[in-house]
């Protein structure tokens, strides 16, 4: 949220419901499809709400890049599509994105933000081992925020973290019906594991929105013997406290927008339709 939608009482939040256009979307953004897996979660608990599905996949992956390249593309992005499309709300749906830049966006941008952020918090609720591992991209799980989510919630527990890439590059090929190598997703498994302490993983946190994706890839991998963790029902339910008593109409205004010079929605239209979005455009 922006401080200034913090400060809102409930008048005030009922007095901004009845000023929101029904067609004014939500704006999905991430670095490519792993906002998917949140999209998902949306549509239960908001099946009538407008949506932008925002894919940055000329700047993919985000893992690798400084956190200066990350701030300065999201909040140049998200700038841009907040005054091009004017969103009710936008959701980073995007670990790594979130961790670095969304306290920048929510100063700039005067529309509600919701972030996302590693599943600390609900995986050490449910750890009965107290060992719980973290699986993200680079940039994600160096960052302090991670360090004070851990401090925070898992300070009793033990957390051990590993830095996935490669789940990101599985994730978008599974979601294009290509074939990838199980040996991708053992990696992951053994990153975790093969750490001290590692052998009593019981809790899994999916800290990056591709990584649900292929949860069961994973889960096979790991043996069946841990559970799995993400943000994205959480999120959901952030989402519909932020636009509760809002109108909404969809009007076949769904989209995916990418940004580069090649539009993959046809690669990738099982994946988007089931989520009832059936165009795309590029940015």
């Amino acid at each position: 949220m922006s401080p200034q939608w913090c400060s809102f009482g409930a008048q005030g939040l009922a007095k901004a419901a009845e000023q929101v256009d029904p067609a004014a979307p939500l704006l999905l953004f991430d670095s490519g499809v792993g906002g998917l897996s949140v999209l998902a979660e949306i549509r239960k608990l908001l099946p009538d709400a407008p949506v932008i599905y925002a894919a940055d996949l000329a700047g993919l992956p985000y893992g690798n890049k400084s956190e200066a390249e990350i701030a300065a593309r999201v909040c140049g992005l998200l700038g841009r599509m907040a005054e091009r499309f004017r969103p009710r709300l936008i959701c980073i749906a995007c670990n790594t994105a979130s961790t670095i830049a969304l306290a920048m966006v929510r100063e700039v941008l005067e529309v509600p933000i919701v972030g996302t952020v590693p599943a600390i918090k609900p995986a050490a609720e449910i750890s009965h081992r107290g060992v719980i591992g973290l699986l993200g991209t680079a940039a994600t799980i160096r960052q302090g925020y991670v360090d004070r989510l851990e401090a925070e919630f898992a300070s009793d527990k033990l957390l051990l973290r590993h830095a996935a890439p490669e789940l990101v590059t599985a994730a978008e090929a599974v979601l294009r019906g290509q074939v990838v190598d199980a040996n991708v997703f053992q990696r992951a498994a053994d990153g975790l594991r093969s750490q001290p302490g590692g052998a009593d993983i019981d809790t899994v946190v999916l800290a990056c929105t591709h990584f649900p994706l292929v949860q069961a890839q994973l889960a096979e991998a790991f043996g069946g013997k841990v559970t799995f963790v993400d943000g994205a029902a959480g999120i959901a339910r952030r989402i519909g406290v932020l636009t509760q008593g809002q109108t909404f109409r969809r009007s076949h205004s769904d989209f995916a927008l990418f940004t580069g010079k090649h539009d993959p929605f046809s690669e990738l239209a099982p994946a988007f339709e089931r989520l009832s979005i059936n165009r795309s455009l590029v940015l």
